[in-house]
C-alpha cells in the first residue's frame, strides 16, 4: 500500500502550488481518487474528488477554479493544482480513494505522511 504526497511547502497569500501523489494500483485502480486535508486542530476533511473517467467535485471552501484536481491513470497518480491560496488552505494535505465521512475519521485507515502547505498573509 502506498500514498506519496508531495509538493507542500510555504507560500504567500495569493500564490499557487501543485500538489502530487503516488498511489499504489491497489489504492488508484478504478476507484475514485480524492484530497482531503486537515488543519491544526480540525478534523480531516474532504477537497476534491476525481473520478476514474475524470469527473470532479469540490468542497464549497475551494470552488471557483482556485484548486483543480486531475489524475493520470496510466502513472497512478493524482494531483492538485491550488490557485489563490489563503491563509485557512494551511493544512496537511493528503490523498486517498474516496472515503464517507464515517471512514475520513476512523483510526485504522491508511493516509500515508501527507504533505504540509502553509500560507501566510
Amino acid at each position: 500500500v502506498q500514498l506519496q504526497a508531495s509538493g507542500g511547502g510555504l507560500v504567500q497569500a495569493g500564490g499557487s502550488l501543485r500538489l502530487s501523489c503516488a498511489a499504489s494500483g491497489s489504492i488508484f485502480s478504478r476507484n475514485t481518487m480524492a484530497w482531503y486535508r486537515q488543519a491544526p486542530g480540525k478534523q480531516r476533511e474532504l477537497v476534491a474528488t476525481i473520478t476514474a473517467g475524470g469527473t470532479t467535485n469540490y468542497a464549497d471552501s475551494v470552488k471557483g477554479r482556485r484548486f483543480t484536481i486531475s489524475r493520470d491513470n496510466a502513472k497512478n497518480t493524482v494531483d492538485l493544482q491550488m490557485n489563490s491560496l489563503k491563509p485557512e488552505d494551511t493544512a496537511v494535505y493528503y490523498c486517498n480513494k474516496y472515503l464517507s465521512e464515517y471512514s475520513i475519521r476512523a483510526t485504522n485507515v491508511y493516509w500515508g505522511q501527507g504533505t504540509l502547505v502553509t500560507v501566510s498573509s
